[in-house]
């Protein structure tokens, strides 16, 4: 269930080694269990929806500390952190050596 250590750089992940490890839940899945698969999806959809990087292939670890309480989630102002990251994305892409945009963009 760890990823090796070609899955890791730095401090990212590589999204095909999250997908192939959670694409299937056990049949036999205990609660603990389940609350990682879920995790583990949540995290895939901040990273390659909301808060993607250029690569679209990895995602940061600084996420992970916000999935962790699974209880705590709904006390978060998701939107406002999409919007602050769609901003921090715009605020990059306006220097002349950017070529690519990346962010939330589906919320422009």
């Amino acid at each position: 269930m760890f990823p090796s250590a070609n899955c890791i750089d730095k401090f990212m992940v590589k999204c095909t080694w999250m997908q192939e490890a959670f694409s299937h839940l056990p049949h036999d899945a205990d609660e603990e269990t389940v609350r990682r698969y879920v995790r583990a999806h949540i995290i895939m959809l901040l990273c390659t929806q909301l808060f993607r990087d250029k690569s679209g292939t990895r995602m940061h670890i600084w996420w992970l500390p916000f999935v962790a309480r699974l209880e705590d989630m709904g006390g978060y102002s998701w939107g406002s952190a999409a919007l602050s990251w769609l901003y921090r994305c715009l605020c990059r892409v306006a220097n002349r050596n950017v070529v690519k945009l990346v962010g939330p963009l589906k919320l422009l």
